[in-house]
């Protein structure tokens, strides 16, 4: 079994039908976050594969994608109702 790690995966995507299409394959991976900011656990080879369909929906010269490795070990700042899911907390990935 390979282990999961934390990324955030943040886009800004300026044609509506590739924004959609970024934004439905992103469900497919995320756990948490909202609009296109994307909280999601990660394989190696989750995250190969997340790359390379990025970077297939894009377009490299008009929007961006970035993806940022999160430390789990860290505890975030909530405010408001925001919460925080556990590194233990079930989800499935399909």
């Amino acid at each position: 079994m390979s282990s999961r790690s934390v990324y955030l995966i943040c886009y800004d995507v300026s044609c509506p039908h590739r924004l959609r299409q970024v934004h439905q394959f992103l469900l497919g991976y995320k756990t948490g976050g909202q609009k296109s900011f994307f909280e999601c656990w990660l394989t190696s080879q989750e995250l190969r594969t997340v790359r390379v369909r990025l970077a297939e929906l894009i377009d490299q010269t008009e929007d961006r994608v970035h993806i940022f490795q999160l430390d789990p070990r860290m505890k975030p700042d909530c405010f408001g109702i925001a919460v925080t899911m556990a590194v233990n907390t079930p989800f499935i990935v399909i």
